[in-house]
């Protein structure tokens, strides 16, 4: 699995693009490539858990996917993360 976190800041662009971004986000939890996903409670970030094989795919799905190059999104880190539990 591939934890990508996410720095957030309200911005017109970034609401914008919101709706766009959660219906894929959406997508890719029925298929199969997203475990978890959702927003910090206190709106500074956001976590997404890829559930793929690789870093290279995983590095697919966030380009693929405008929101992440939106003003007001940053990319803090993705890394690999290996669950214990779940």
């Amino acid at each position: 699995m591939w934890a990508l976190e996410l720095r957030l800041w309200e911005t017109p662009e970034r609401l914008a693009a919101r709706p766009a971004h959660r219906e894929l986000l959406g997508r890719l939890h029925q298929e199969g490539k997203i475990k978890m996903a959702g927003p910090y409670a206190d709106g500074t970030g956001a976590l997404v858990l890829f559930d793929v094989e690789d870093k290279a795919e995983a590095d697919d799905l966030i380009a693929s996917d405008p929101y992440y190059a939106t003003d007001g999104v940053e990319i803090a880190s993705v890394h690999e993360w290996n669950p214990l539990f779940g």
